[in-house]
């Protein structure tokens, strides 16, 4: 039970890894094709990485993959997606008082968090997921559970708790240097000279403040 567990919790880091670095590329390429110029988004101060998509691939292998229809895969995908996008919205302008995207322009949006053509664009993201990358993880699956791969999982594992932990204390120290709050710990101190606004400005090019 225990080897189970700790399988799937291996797989499951991997496809947030990997779905990570796949939106890291994709909105490459989406800002490449829209504004024909090249911007570099990230969604953590260390590496390709943007989590709304890691969480994104999670949530489809946990819920998409059972699914044989690749028309209920896309209304799964709509709903989940569109889902996501709010609640990852929502808390970041919560905790950090800013967002990475509004979509209040768009026909039929949801407070400017999530609209219809992105629900979509996830729906669509789906069935590719259904007919291209479930298949592949499948057949990648063996590879996981070697015990070489176990080793370089347990230390990207520390690699991104700490990319992870130390984006969201910049990020938030921020947002406390933004409201005038001086440095009250030596923590403060330390985020202030190594991750200023002109750097988090810099990763996080598509922010806005709240």
């Amino acid at each position: 039970m225990g080897k189970k567990i700790i399988d799937y919790s291996i797989k499951i880091f991997w496809i947030f890894v990997i779905g990570s670095v796949f939106g890291f590329f994709a909105e490459m390429l989406y800002a490449l094709v829209y504004t024909r110029t090249l911007e570099i988004r990230q969604g953590l101060v260390y590496g390709p990485f943007i989590q709304i998509y890691g969480a994104g691939a999670v949530a489809y292998y946990i819920l998409i993959s059972n699914i044989q229809e690749p028309k209920k895969a896309f209304f799964s995908g709509i709903f989940m997606g569109g889902a996501l996008e709010y609640l990852c919205s929502f808390f970041q302008e919560i905790f950090f008082g800013t967002i990475s995207w509004d979509y209040s322009d768009l026909f039929m949006n949801l407070n400017g968090r999530t609209s219809l053509l992105y629900c979509v664009y996830w729906g669509m993201i789906a069935i590719i997921y259904l007919k291209i990358a479930y298949p592949a993880i499948q057949k990648a699956e063996p590879i996981l559970y070697k015990k070489s791969i176990r080793v370089i999982t347990v230390f990207f594992v520390l690699f991104m708790a700490f990319d992870i932990t130390i984006s969201c204390m910049a990020g938030n120290r921020q947002q406390e240097r933004r409201q005038n709050i001086p440095a009250n710990s030596a923590v403060d101190e330390f985020l202030d000279r190594n991750y200023p606004d002109q750097l988090l400005d810099r990763i996080y090019n598509n922010k806005k403040d709240v």
